[in-house]
């Protein structure tokens, strides 16, 4: 009848809207970019502060197609960090990876929580620079101390928002916090500050990895729908007098992840961190290859688990 909705098509909006509402649109509403394609097979990146992992013949023999960069949301206007991210992005872009750019405190500035005026101004200097960079997380480690955002859960989702605003087309993960305690209480509070419902949500588990357990993995998958990456995680080698030096125990931190990430059907894609170990002088020390360059036990056990 003419200026009347037939009822089939009527309850077919009505759906659709309801299924729609709170989603944040853009390519992050289809998350088959991190979804298996089958039960069982997992997206495994790797998160490293280094460009010359792209040209190390063990990076290229692994396969691997997802990568990491964590830089500081100035970057663009701070010279030292814009070199490493021309240099970084430049050899993701010759060794044909998927770049994921994570952003962090201000070198400069460390304690400084910019304004949203302020990360809003920084990300679009980084956008126009780097315009085919398509994947991004807003802040790293929001719950963490040494974060600016650690007190502030409002700030670090309305940083959510504004790349959501500002990045059409790409995917941003929401959340990248820490599996330590309150990590539920703070992710409560974030999510009453953003304007949508996210898609992907972004996890550091180092203490489910190390510990062997999975009660962080757990505790964000019951607190939040939707799926989940572990974009932070890895093999321990060495950190202060928690974990003392031991190759072998992060080799099997290395494979307890992998294994770990599998067992949960929600959790699509993994970054270990790191391929480049640190000098014996630095506290934490997660690398895949020690400082002199050659392979650890941790390489081996990847390699192996990648089926290469």
């Amino acid at each position: 009848m003419t200026g009347l909705v037939p009822r089939r098509l009527l309850l077919t909006a009505l759906v659709a809207a309801a299924a729609g509402a709170g989603g944040c649109g853009g390519d992050d509403e289809q998350p088959e970019s991190g979804a298996r394609p089958s039960p069982g097979e997992l997206a495994v990146g790797i998160g490293e502060q280094r460009a010359a992992m792209f040209d190390d013949p063990r990076f290229r023999a692994l396969g691997i197609k997802h990568v990491r960069l964590v830089i500081a949301y100035d970057a663009v206007r701070v010279r030292f960090e814009r070199d490493l991210a021309d240099a970084w992005l430049a050899g993701a872009s010759r060794a044909g990876v998927q770049p994921f750019i994570t952003f962090g405190h201000s070198r400069v500035k460390p304690k400084k929580l910019p304004s949203v005026a302020e990360f809003r101004a920084a990300f679009r200097a980084f956008r126009k620079r780097y315009p085919h960079v398509q994947l991004y997380a807003p802040w790293n480690e929001i719950n963490h101390s040494s974060q600016p955002t650690h007190d502030n859960p409002r700030r670090a989702a309305e940083y959510y928002n504004v790349l959501r605003e500002e990045c059409d087309g790409c995917t941003v993960l929401a959340g990248d916090v820490l599996d330590q305690r309150a990590m539920v209480d703070y992710l409560a509070r974030y999510k009453r500050h953003l304007k949508c419902t996210p898609a992907i949500r972004s996890l550091h588990n180092y203490s489910d990895t190390n510990r062997f357990r999975d009660s962080g993995v757990r505790d964000l998958l019951a607190a939040v729908p939707g799926e989940v990456w572990l974009t932070e995680t890895g093999g321990i080698v060495r950190f202060g007098r928690s974990f003392p030096e031991d190759e072998q125990r992060a080799a099997r931190a290395v494979r307890f992840a992998l294994r770990l990430a599998r067992r949960h059907e929600r959790v699509n894609r993994i970054y270990l961190y790191n391929w480049t170990g640190s000098q014996p002088a630095d506290r934490f020390d997660a690398g895949l290859t020690a400082p002199d360059g050659s392979s650890r036990p941790g390489y081996d056990v990847l390699r192996r688990e990648l089926g290469r």
